[in-house]
């Protein structure tokens, strides 16, 4: 089920510790409903990473766009990183990095909705490797504040997203895919089965009344108590 939306929402499960199987509704139209509610929406979890990787983007945009103001002017400045890219003091390859982790995981994980961790694991490893070579051969250290926060955070930020997918996406939707999977072998089980058969208890004989039981008794012995008679 990689191409579909894993995860039960609240609005089917009722909360995250019930697993159990209500028998006061059919088990088809539990599993309808969860296929309908799955093809319509990605789970909750995985909408939350999707949103912080689209912070992540947002925020280092705006810490390069303040750098940029604080020294000197956005559009001499934007000449001096982009047009005369230096990578021993440009910010621009780091705004960049952003861009590329946004549109690597967003294309993993919100359009192709990958199961894996393989996409973060890239995006954390290209982050992290090249940032620790900029830090070391670059003068970002000396010009200031930026030089310190931008890297800093873009080293944060994907590890946090690494940290979301890997302990919190991956292992919610693969609860949901078993409690999932328990209502589809629940449906397949009870066709097989089918309808029970008839117990005892569907049918009731009311006892005999009494007053019933004398009339019968005193039929049977009127024949006998005329031999008697006529024998005496």
């Amino acid at each position: 089920m990689d191409s579909r939306c894993s995860s039960i929402d609240s609005r089917f499960t009722g909360s995250r510790g019930i697993t159990s199987i209500n028998p006061s509704t059919p088990v088809s139209v539990r599993v309808e409903s969860y296929e309908g509610v799955e093809k319509k929406c990605i789970s909750d979890v995985r909408r939350t990473f999707c949103l912080f990787v689209t912070f992540d983007l947002l925020f280092i945009t705006l810490l390069w766009i303040i750098e940029l103001n604080a020294s000197g002017g956005v559009r001499v400045q934007l000449e001096k990183e982009v047009l005369h890219y230096d990578y021993h003091a440009s910010f621009f390859d780091i705004f960049v990095l952003a861009v590329f982790r946004f549109a690597a995981l967003i294309l993993a994980y919100a359009i192709c909705k990958l199961r894996h961790w393989w996409a973060v694991a890239i995006t954390t490893t290209v982050t992290c490797a090249f940032l620790i070579v900029k830090v070391i051969l670059s003068k970002l250290l000396s010009q200031g504040a930026f030089g310190y926060l931008l890297p800093i955070i873009s080293f944060v930020l994907a590890w946090i997203e690494t940290w979301l997918l890997d302990f919190k996406v991956l292992p919610q939707e693969a609860e949901d895919e078993n409690r999932y999977q328990s209502f589809v072998n629940a449906a397949e089980h009870a066709a097989l089965i089918g309808p029970g058969p008839v117990s005892d208890g569907q049918f009731y004989s009311p006892p005999e009344s009494l007053a019933d039981s004398d009339e019968e008794l005193d039929d049977k012995h009127e024949p006998e108590k005329g031999l008697i008679q006529n024998l005496t």
